[in-house]
């Protein structure tokens, strides 16, 4: 009895084979190693499979094309256009609000080249002022036109108007994309560019809300008190408010990263004086006996391009001062 009890406990004390010891356990004809490399059940219909792959639906190859050469760094002429286009057909209903027809050709001509100058950041600048621009057109538009002082076609602006607001950032984003100048000279083309705009941007805030609430203006050549609309002709209010424009659209454009805090002042220092030039050319020259060809868009050149050149002065002097 004590030698078959020996037996039994030495049977369940004999250490179990683990997995990875059968093979050297089993014959080498064992079932196991019959099929090493087992055939998966129900394997998924070849349909399904076309279904489940990337570019299954028609079109998927051209978007995804499409989004890459959009997101290129830096931009590219087509990336440039692509965005634009995008961009024109979502927002057409603001477009269509402030531009004519032929307005918005030359808006998206220069949304292209801005775009591919300064990539999104000065597109954003852009299309900033475009929608302050347009919001402030729209202000008393009823009492505006009553005195006859209204832009044409209730506010919206023509390609000459397009073209007369960006000559001098356009100039920029040109002398940007070819590199005049080197990398030294970068800086300060995208510094004129953001100041043609503050210029731009804050003559035609003071002209508007001038026009809207201004209670005295008058020429600056003279200060003699003319009705409001008068060429040259300025306001404690339209002063004030388009001093307020410049500085946010310098702030926008400090928050894009196109310009940095000093650069800011500049822009608006720059702003206002080419302002006040716009206002004496206004009063003296604009529509005078001999300058039948200066009109408001001739005039807007000249203003920008004022603020522009003004800015890029400004910094080069800082510069040299502080060397």
């Amino acid at each position: 009895m004590a030698w078959s009890t020996t037996l039994l406990h030495l049977h369940f004390k004999v250490p179990p084979v683990s997995f990875h010891q059968l093979p050297h356990y089993l014959p080498k004809k064992s079932p196991i190693f019959l099929n090493p490399n087992p055939i998966i059940a129900n394997p998924k219909p070849a349909k399904m499979q076309f279904l489940h792959r990337p570019n299954a639906f028609p079109g998927h190859g051209a978007v995804s094309r499409a989004m890459d050469i959009i997101q290129s760094s830096p931009p590219t002429w087509l990336s440039a256009f692509l965005s634009n286009l995008v961009i024109f057909v979502v927002g057409t209903p603001l477009l269509v609000a402030g531009l004519s027809l032929s307005g918005i050709c030359a808006a998206f001509l220069l949304g292209t080249l801005t775009w591919r100058a300064f990539g999104s950041s000065g597109f954003l600048l852009v299309a900033s002022y475009f929608v302050i621009g347009t919001a402030v057109t729209k202000v008393k538009m009823a009492q505006k036109e009553a005195q006859g002082v209204a832009e044409k076609r209730k506010g919206r602006r023509g390609p000459g108007s397009v073209i007369g607001s960006s000559a001098a950032g356009c100039v920029c984003a040109f002398l940007t994309i070819y590199g005049v100048g080197g990398e030294a000279f970068i800086r300060l083309w995208r510094l004129g560019f953001v100041a043609s705009f503050c210029t731009k941007l804050s003559d035609t805030v003071s002209s508007e809300i001038g026009k809207a609430y201004g209670k005295t203006t008058y020429l600056v050549t003279n200060f003699k008190i003319v009705p409001r609309g008068t060429e040259g002709a300025v306001s404690v209010e339209g002063t004030f408010a388009g001093l307020v424009a410049s500085i946010l659209l310098a702030f926008i454009g400090c928050l894009l990263g196109e310009i940095n805090v000093p650069e800011v002042v500049i822009c608006v220092v720059a702003s206002q004086i080419a302002n006040l030039g716009e206002s004496i050319i206004g009063a003296e020259f604009q529509g005078k006996e001999g300058f039948r060809w200066l009109n408001n868009d001739a005039v807007n050149v000249i203003n920008i391009s004022i603020g522009s050149i003004l800015a890029v002065l400004i910094q080069q002097i800082l510069q040299n001062w502080c060397m």
